[in-house]
């Protein structure tokens, strides 16, 4: 029987350092800012954007919304962001996705700064990190690679197969763990044999976006299972990618849905915008 990754907490302890690093850069007197960029209505969009806004408060960053209509022009989002970008005071800039259908996300994350890319989303961010480089890392990937590393576990050597090949978490996880030495097995729709390619992985990542869908008897026994995916069932219950209660029967860890990935998503993004006024600081 497995044992619970308990995101929750991991992610307060993250917060709760925050909180000293935050007091003391405001010693210095630089003070954290970020800036959300919300356009349209999306009631997903909302929940999280007010857990990002919930956060910020906790730990001391200042944030402020910036909520615009859905039929607002994209140039209009441009120019905002050129002058956030600009704005010494300003060391965090996201812009909540899905934007409306009439926008290009690709050109709108272009227009960020990458020194102020806290999503690490932009194509210099993404260039740096498969290249090894120090970047902003995306915040999902970075949040599961410290729910591994939060077992105790040296991911050096180990086999990862991730379920997923998404630009938001599929692909960088890939990146970070081999950085890390791990063997990655990157599956997706089209993957022969995924319960055989999951078998033989000892830390496995779900990021596929269909409830349940990875069974317990995949999972070898001993692995580590961190789920990324969150999908609302009929009844209105959330549930994540892996079958849960089978897999916890063989994984040595597996995080639960909610409570595990998603708290640890909102503490990187605090994370990385300490850092960015932590970095434009030092550039001042």
């Amino acid at each position: 029987m497995g044992e619970m990754i308990n995101g929750k907490s991991l992610a307060k302890e993250i917060r709760s350092n925050l909180k000293n690093e935050v007091k003391e850069l405001k010693t210095h007197g630089i003070s954290p800012k970020l800036t959300v960029i919300l356009v349209g209505e999306d009631a997903a969009s909302e929940v999280y954007v007010r857990n990002k806004e919930r956060a910020a408060n906790k730990i001391g960053i200042e944030s402020q919304l910036l909520r615009y209509p859905a039929d607002t022009t994209q140039t209009e989002i441009l120019n905002k962001i050129n002058e956030l970008n600009a704005d010494p005071t300003n060391h965090g800039i996201l812009v909540q996705l899905p934007l409306p259908k009439s926008f290009n996300e690709g050109e709108v994350l272009l227009a960020i700064d990458p020194e102020k890319d806290v999503d690490g989303f932009h194509p210099i961010s993404v260039g740096k990190l498969v290249a090894g480089q120090d970047c902003l890392m995306p915040c999902t990937p970075s949040g599961v690679i410290a729910l591994i590393e939060s077992t105790g576990t040296d991911i050096t050597g180990k086999n990862a197969v991730i379920v997923g090949r998404s630009n938001i978490v599929g692909k960088p996880v890939a990146m970070m763990l081999m950085h890390k030495h791990a063997t990655v097995t990157v599956c997706h729709s089209r993957t022969v044999d995924l319960p055989g390619k999951v078998a033989d992985a000892d830390i496995v990542i779900a990021a596929i976006g269909r409830p349940k869908f990875i069974q317990g008897d995949w999972i070898k026994s001993g692995a580590i299972v961190i789920d990324v995916g969150i999908n609302r069932l009929d009844d209105g219950s959330l549930c994540g990618d892996v079958d849960y209660d089978t897999a916890l029967e063989r994984a040595s860890y597996i995080t639960p849905v909610p409570g595990g990935v998603g708290p640890m998503t909102i503490a990187m993004l605090m994370k990385n915008t300490v850092t960015a006024a932590r970095r434009l600081a030092a550039k001042e």
